[in-house]
This record gives C-alpha cells, sequence and structure tokens, in this order.
C-alpha cells in the first residue's frame, strides 16, 4: 500500500512537473517569437489533446502546441456536444456580477415598485438604443441603472456628459432618446462616463444597448419587451 501511494505520489508530481515545463516553453518560444506575447496571463491545457489555451489581456483567446510553435486565433468546437468551447470561456472570463457593477457611475429610473432589477450601458447617439429605449417605457416595477457608454463619436461623448451634468439626469436621457429633446448644455464633473468606457472594455461590451440582468445574464442588442419581462422572470428564479 505504501509503495502504491508513492508510485501515485510520484507520477502526480512529474506530470505536474511536465505541465510546468510545457508551459515554460510555450511561454519562452512565444514570447521570443511573437513580442505582443511576452506577457500571457495564463496557460493551460484544452479540453483537446496535444492543443493548449493561451489567455492574454485579460480575456483573449489563442491555442498553442506544446511546444508553441504554432498560434491558433478562431473558436475551439466540441462537436460531440455541439458546443462553442471558446464562446464559452470567453463568456465565463468576461461574466459581469449585478452586485459589482459600480451603481455610482449609472443614474437610476424607478418605475412601479422597482422590485426588478436591470442595469444597461447605452450611447445617446445610437440608433438601436433609442428603438429600444421607446419599448423600456412599457416595463413596469423595475429599476434601471443606467450607465452611459458613449463609443460611438465624440459627439456622443458630448451628449453624455450633457446628460450626466443635467439636474434631472434620468428626465433628459429619456427626453433625448423618447422624445428627441437635445440635452441642455451642462457641465460638471463626468469622470464616470470615462469609468464607464473603462468598464465596458473589460467586460468586452462592444455594442450598445447591452443588459444585464441580477443573474448575470448579459443580452446584446434592442430586444423586445416580452423579452425584456422574461428575462427578468428568469433572472428572479
Amino acid at each position: 500500500m505504501i509503495l502504491m501511494k508513492t508510485a501515485l505520489l510520484a507520477a502526480t508530481l512529474m506530470a505536474a512537473f511536465s505541465v510546468s515545463a510545457q508551459e515554460a516553453t510555450i511561454r519562452k518560444n512565444l514570447g521570443e517569437r511573437i513580442p505582443q506575447l511576452k506577457k500571457i496571463d495564463e496557460v493551460t491545457k484544452s479540453p483537446m489533446p496535444g492543443l493548449f489555451e493561451i489567455r492574454v489581456n485579460g480575456t483573449d483567446i489563442f491555442y498553442t502546441d506544446a511546444e508553441g510553435n504554432y498560434l491558433v486565433q478562431g473558436n475551439l468546437i466540441d462537436t460531440k456536444q455541439r458546443r462553442n468551447l471558446t464562446e464559452e470561456r470567453i463568456d465565463k472570463l468576461t461574466a459581469i456580477n449585478f452586485e459589482s457593477l459600480p451603481i455610482k457611475d449609472a443614474f437610476t429610473i424607478v418605475r412601479g415598485n422597482g422590485k426588478r432589477k436591470l442595469a444597461v450601458f447605452e450611447d445617446p447617439n445610437c440608433g438601436y438604443c433609442k428603438r429600444f429605449e421607446h419599448d423600456l417605457q412599457k416595463v413596469d416595477n423595475v429599476t434601471i441603472h443606467m450607465f452611459l457608454y458613449p463609443i460611438l463619436s465624440a459627439d456622443s461623448t458630448e451628449k453624455s456628459k450633457h446628460i450626466w451634468c443635467a439636474k434631472d439626469k434620468a428626465k433628459s436621457w429619456q427626453d433625448w432618446m423618447v422624445r428627441d429633446q437635445l440635452p441642455k448644455a451642462a457641465s460638471c464633473d463626468s469622470a464616470a462616463i470615462e469609468r464607464n468606457v473603462e468598464l465596458g472594455r473589460k467586460y468586452k461590451i462592444t455594442g450598445t444597448p447591452t443588459l444585464v440582468f441580477v443573474d448575470g445574464t448579459r443580452v446584446p442588442g434592442a430586444i423586445s419587451t416580452a423579452q425584456v419581462e422574461k428575462h427578468l422572470t428568469d433572472a428572479k428564479n
């Protein structure tokens, strides 16, 4: 029994050493051959034998062999289970914990009893966002945390600043998005908008509107009122 345990421990240590050596080789070779990959966040074995996952810049995923001789950019698909493993991995890495959202950098709209909660990232010059805002007016008993997320143009940033600095942010926002009334020029400390853009980049929010529900579900695009209601209901269960 002691010999078996010793042999098992030795095998475990050898396997760990092998993985560590492979990781060191991958980091060295890729770092020398592709300078942009000198700072690799993580090297792990992928579900595919002989293939290693390379994670850089927090959430960018590549694949390589055990010696870093080849680099693959693309999706790893599990054909048996019909799953996009790369997409699932990125979704996990970019998952947003609703409770950790910096609510101080958003303004809040409450309708009805406000029991249900939703966070939305929107650009004031986004046509899809305007369409979505019209539909969102029909959703009741909800608290909406609105994160101004100007990524389309310099004018988007200017409008966002005027809305953020308005005496009544929610009214200024809805006057513009729903009633096409330009926000009045205003100035104040608008650093929150810059923080929102950085936050969005961190979580790979590349389009607007993007919705985040309390269960961590993230939904891109101008979804319908019925879809919003469904997600709000599902997030509570």
